[in-house]
């Protein structure tokens, strides 16, 4: 008997053990671990909040504006210095106050200074002129007007003089002094540009020296006439001023000249009136 219940047991044992093992699957599982630290609450998150959408300005269109007409030029006509039509800038420009430029003025204060030196019969000279003179222009080239003039000049002994035995006065001076007055009138005449001729004629009444009978020299007045003629070249300060400096040939150099040969003279030129 009991060999025919254990069979039947083992069965009813199988069939029961999938109930089981449900039922134990059911029970809520004890944690035995040791309790943690709490969780750590979440960080809040900043947002930035959006920038507003700029205002929009409603846009009105304007009619456009009517085109400028381009303006009308003359068609350019031939000339003897342009036979194309066409001028170049400036072409017809000159620096102030140039010899093709109209003067300002018919009038004009001209004032020289002079320096001069010379040796003739034994006698070395040292000339200082000034001679200042009003101009009057009959065109645009050609000037003429009249001046005063005056002159300081000093003579010594030349070397060949000196070992010839003579002396400049009993006095035993080394030098003589002179001083000399007179009146001029003078022309010029623009040649091209800058560069003008110029002559003068001047009456002195001149201190001059000679020699005497001792072998001496003395001093003495004449009245001398002085013809000079030369070129200069003219520098322009401006409209109104310029400067010259004019290199001029004495015609009439002799020991009673009151220039010597060759005279370096700078004047000054000013504009006035009208």
């Amino acid at each position: 008997m009991k060999s025919k219940l254990l069979p039947l047991l083992l069965l009813v044992g199988v069939a029961c053990l999938p109930a089981y093992r449900a039922q134990a699957q059911d029970k809520p599982v004890l944690n035995s671990a040791p309790p943690g630290p709490p969780p750590a609450k979440p960080r809040p998150v900043e947002t930035t909040p959006a920038p507003a959408p700029a205002p929009t300005t409603p846009t009105t269109t304007e009619p456009s504006a009517a085109p400028t007409p381009a303006p009308e030029f003359p068609a350019a006509a031939p000339s003897p210095n342009a036979p194309s039509g066409l001028e170049f800038p400036n072409r017809k420009a000159t620096k102030a106050g140039g010899a093709e430029d109209k003067p300002p003025t018919k009038k004009f204060l001209y004032t020289n200074f002079g320096l001069g030196f010379s040796s003739n019969g034994g006698l070395n000279q040292f000339n200082v002129s000034a001679a200042p003179a009003i101009g009057f222009r009959i065109t645009d080239k050609f000037a003429i007007g009249p001046g005063i003039s005056y002159a300081y000049s000093s003579y010594s002994l030349t070397d060949a003089a000196k070992n010839a035995g003579y002396v400049l006065n009993a006095q035993g001076d080394n030098s003589i002094k002179s001083s000399s007055v007179g009146l001029k009138a003078f022309a010029q005449y623009i040649v091209y540009k800058e560069f003008f001729v110029h002559a003068e004629y001047e009456v002195t009444n001149a201190e001059l020296v000679d020699v005497d009978s001792n072998n001496g020299f003395f001093k003495y007045k004449r009245t001398v006439t002085t013809p000079l003629a030369g070129i200069g070249y003219r520098s322009y300060l401006g409209q109104n001023a310029a400067v010259d400096i004019v290199g001029l040939y004495n015609f009439d150099n002799t020991i009673y000249s009151l220039y010597p040969g060759l005279v370096i003279r700078f004047s000054f030129l000013f504009n006035f009136g009208r």
